[in-house]
Parts: structure tokens; C-alpha cells; sequence
């Protein structure tokens, strides 16, 4: 094996070559021989093999293997000199070797290689895209789980980085082409990543790109197969599928067959319903997740059955006012438990898919039905009146506070209207709300469903908000189920301390 001198000695020779530097190699096989060597030399291999690769073609397989020795070497500083040139070898047809060599070595847990690996990765991707994607989804589809994962990530973090020169309508496609293949078998997580990168694609953002990510979303929810509400794995993947599809709904993108599913046969079985994830309430992820697609759904087959579904399930929540004895006190034991947040989903649910058929309340129920359902809907107005009235004075005197509650009141909608009306317009929550302070008029809102309404500068700064404790009372017996101002999170609800209020 050459020594340190015989190894400057054989470089020399190539530097001073000049244009005949391809007629020398014997004395570029010594500098390949020097990873053989002790760590002086290969520490010098490791930066002479690179400068004259391109001159030796006929060594290119021998060139790249001996880098590659280098870059698993014992020694760190090796490692990461060795790494450091890799792209030098990212040549024609040895693109896609180096760029696949590269993905195996994200597996690396040294910080310092890891950051010169996600480098190196960056500059042959700004040489040849579709190279570099040739070996990163190799690994992917074939590689460890650990490379798999972390080829994923950093497709997931690095794309929205790259200059629109590199991210051509070609490699956008061939992303799409290769993300199809790995979503045929991906974990809950992988599938997350690979909607956002896959969303970021400049060529998915027009109607039919969104489109195009609904119905693969879609397939992966398996909306064509029934329903099994016992399967938690299944439950699962329905909540993180609809989860990613919902941001995808527009007035143009419909939800229509998220919609139906979710009426035939998510709703019928929300009691039965079981999930991986300790702590979730399962059913209100559903409702709210239903009542955020309700605002885009177009056209429906069977809009009747469903509504009538909705309905259905909407009685199930608000109970009839309790039997009053002869001295006009309760003849039950306790007052019913009033469920609110399941209410507003499915209230808002069915105010959104109610405008479609009208005439619903009133033709198509009988004149029984109907009056029943108003002595509910009465009852529970009243209910979140006294509630409201309770919340009013637990915050007196706090006006430097800003707590999270709102909720869509009975009233708010127009079901009392003879005939109902469907033309208020409402939003939801736990969606963005303007801030007005405590005793003042809330301001109206110039918005549609689906759409968060202007911000307001009003209101304290987000650092003063706090979280609210409900108080207790007959109406608020229930209110754990009610998660204030909850955002969506996989697999998981989480708390969001710092909001408004909003009272009706």
C-alpha cells in the first residue's frame, strides 16, 4: 500500500498532467490503493480520488467504491471528508449511485455527517433531480426502515427549499409517479408526510391537482369497503385519511364521498367505535371532522336517506325537557345531560346539508316528528342560555382574560323559522373567530362556512390568555366532552389554551 509520500508524489504527477492526465493511470490506482493505508493516507485518498475522477472513466466503479470504504470508515474525520466529495462523483449515469449511497448514509447518527449528508444530497438534486429521486425512492421502497424513514423526512422537509428551476412540472410529476408506488404500503406517519410533500407541489395546486390528492386519499381511507367500527386500525385510518383530505375541500373540490360514508356508515355505528389512541373522544373527532366536510359537499345520490340519518342522530343528543310533577318541580331524579359539542357538529352538519333539500323539516317528516324535534331543539336553546348566563359570571370582573368558548346555538341557524331557514351563516368553534372582549357586541363576520373570518386586532396579546375552568351546575355536568378551542391532531386532540370567547 502507498505512503503518505507516494501518494504526493502520484498526485503531482496528475496535476502537472494537465490535458494528458487521462494517460497516467497508474498513478491514479496508487491514490485508489490508498485507502488501504493508515489514516494519514486515507485521509489524503479521500480527497485525491475526487479531483481526478472525471479523467478516468474506465476507474469509475473502482473510484466510487474505494470513496464509499472511506465514507463507513472507523475514523469520523475520514467519514466526513469522504462524504464531503461525494457529489463529485455525481456524474452521468453515476448520479443515481451516488444519490442512492447517499440516502443509506442519512442513517448516520453523528449530527455533524448527518448535516454534510442532507447537503451533499441538495447539490447533486440541483445537478439532476430525477436522478437524485431515482436513488431516494429506492431506498424507500427497498432500503431499512431507518433509511426509509429518514429518505422520507428529508423529502418531506427539503423539497419546498429547492428553487423552482430544479422543481420542474417533469420532476413534480415523477414525485407524484413514485409517491403512488410507496402509498401502496405506508405506515399512519409515512402517509402524513408523504400528503405534505405531495400538497407543497406546485402542480397539485390547481382544482384538478387537488382533485387528484382527494380521490388518493380516498383510496387510501378504502371508502369502498364496509365499515368496521370494531377494527381500531380501521377507525384509524378513516380519522387520519379524512384528516389529511379535509385542507383539499374548496366550492369546487367536493367532499361528497367523504360525506356519504361518513353518514351510511360511520354515523350508524358512532357508539361502537374504538380507537388506538388513549384519552381520544373518538366520536367528537368524527362529528367534527363530518362537520368540517359538510361545507363542501356537492350533489349527493341519496341526499334524503342521509339527512335523515343526520337527523336521527342529531335526536339522539338533545333529550326531551324533563316531566314536571304538580308542584312544577322535576318528577326525574336529575336533569338531562346536555352534550354540546356533539349538538353543534351535527347541528351544523345537517344545517349545511339541509340546504340542499329545503323542504326536509317540512315535507318530508310528518307533523309529529317535527314538533318533537322543536320541543328539543327549544329545550336545549334554553339550556345554553342558563350555561351562558353561568359562564358570564364565572368571568366577571376578568377582562384582562381571554378564554376559548364558542358555540352554535340553536338560535343562531334558524331552525325555529316557519319554514326553517338554512341562510345564516356560522362557523364553527373551534375554527379562527374574531376577538371582541367580554361585554362587548361581537362583530359581525363577513364570512362564508368553511372560510375563517377576518382577523381583529382587538383583544389581548396571546401571551395573557389562560385556560378556562367551566363552572358546575346541571348544565355543565357534561362538559368534559367538550374540548375547548381543539385543534386536530394525528392520532391525537390536544387543548389550544389561547383564544376568545364567543357567546351567542
Amino acid at each position: 500500500m502507498p505512503t503518505v509520500e507516494e501518494l504526493y508524489r502520484n498526485y503531482g504527477i496528475l496535476a502537472d498532467a494537465t490535458e494528458q492526465v487521462g494517460q497516467h493511470k497508474d498513478a491514479y490506482q496508487v491514490i485508489l490503493d490508498g485507502v488501504k493505508g493508515g489514516t494519514k493516507e486515507k485521509r489524503l485518498a479521500a480527497q485525491f480520488i475526487p479531483k481526478f475522477f472525471k479523467h478516468f472513466p474506465e476507474l469509475a466503479d473502482s473510484a466510487i467504491n474505494a470513496q464509499l470504504d472511506l465514507c463507513e470508515d472507523e475514523d469520523v474525520s475520514i467519514r466526513r471528508q469522504a462524504i464531503k466529495e461525494l457529489p463529485q462523483f455525481a456524474t452521468g449515469e453515476n448520479l443515481p449511485r451516488v444519490a442512492d449511497i447517499l440516502t443509506q448514509l442519512l442513517q448516520t447518527d453523528d449530527s455533524a455527517e448527518f448535516n454534510l449528508v442532507n447537503n451533499a444530497l441538495l447539490s447533486i438534486f440541483k445537478m439532476d433531480a430525477k436522478g437524485t429521486l431515482g436513488g431516494l425512492f429506492s431506498q424507500i421502497l427497498q432500503g431499512e426502515d431507518i433509511v426509509r424513514e429518514r429518505a422520507i423526512k428529508f423529502l418531506s422537509t427539503k423539497l419546498k427549499t429547492l428553487p423552482d428551476e430544479v422543481l420542474t412540472k417533469e420532476v413534480e410529476e415523477l414525485i407524484l409517479t413514485e409517491s403512488k408506488k410507496v402509498l401502496e404500503d405506508v405506515t399512519g406517519e409515512e402517509f402524513v408526510l408523504f400528503m405534505k410533500i405531495l400538497s407543497g407541489l406546485k402542480s397539485l395546486q390547481t382544482v384538478s391537482g387537488r382533485q387528484q390528492l382527494v380521490e388518493l386519499v380516498a383510496e387510501q381511507a378504502d371508502l369502498e369497503q364496509t365499515f368496521n367500527p370494531s377494527d381500531p386500525d380501521c377507525v384509524d385510518r378513516l380519522l387520519q385519511c379524512t384528516r389529511q383530505a379535509v385542507p383539499l375541500f374548496s366550492k369546487n373540490v367536493h367532499s361528497t364521498r367523504f360525506v356519504t360514508y361518513f353518514c351510511e356508515q360511520v354515523l350508524p355505528n358512532l357508539g361502537t367505535l374504538t380507537t388506538p389512541v388513549e384519552g381520544l373522544d373518538i366520536q367528537l373527532e368524527v362529528l367534527k371532522l363530518l362537520a368540517e366536510m359538510s361545507s363542501f359537499c356537492g350533489d349527493m345520490e341519496k341526499l334524503e336517506t342521509n339527512l335523515r340519518k343526520l337527523f336521527d342522530k342529531l335526536l339522539e343528543y338533545m333529550p326531551l325537557p324533563p316531566e314536571e310533577a304538580e308542584n312544577g318541580e322535576n318528577a326525574g331524579n336529575e336533569e338531562p345531560k346536555l352534550q354540546f359539542s356533539y349538538v353543534e357538529c351535527l347541528l351544523y352538519s345537517f344545517h349545511q346539508l339541509g340546504r340542499k333539500l329545503p323542504d326536509f323539516l317540512t315535507a318530508k317528516l310528518n307533523a309529529e316528528k317535527l314538533k318533537d324535534f322543536k320541543i328539543r331543539l327549544q329545550y336545549f336553546a334554553r339550556g345554553l342560555q342558563v350555561y351562558i348566563r353561568q359562564l358570564r359570571l364565572a368571568l366577571q370582573g376578568k377582562t384582562d382574560l381571554s378564554f376559548s368558548f364558542s358555540l352554535i346555538s340553536p338560535n343562531s341557524i334558524d331552525l325555529f323559522h316557519i319554514p326553517p331557514s338554512y341562510k345564516s351563516t356560522v362557523t364553527l368553534s373551534w375554527k379562527p373567530v374574531q376577538k371582541v372582549e367580554i361585554g362587548q357586541k361581537r362583530a359581525s363576520e363577513d364570512t362564508t362556512s368553511g372560510s375563517p373570518p377576518k382577523k381583529s386586532s382587538a383583544g389581548p396579546k396571546r401571551d395573557a390568555r389562560q385556560i378556562y375552568n367551566p363552572p358546575s351546575g346541571k348544565y355543565s355536568s357534561n362538559l368534559g366532552n367538550f374540548n375547548y378551542g381543539e385543534r386536530f391532531r394525528l392520532g391525537t386532540s390536544s387543548m389550544r389554551d389561547k383564544a376568545k370567547i364567543v357567546l351567542y
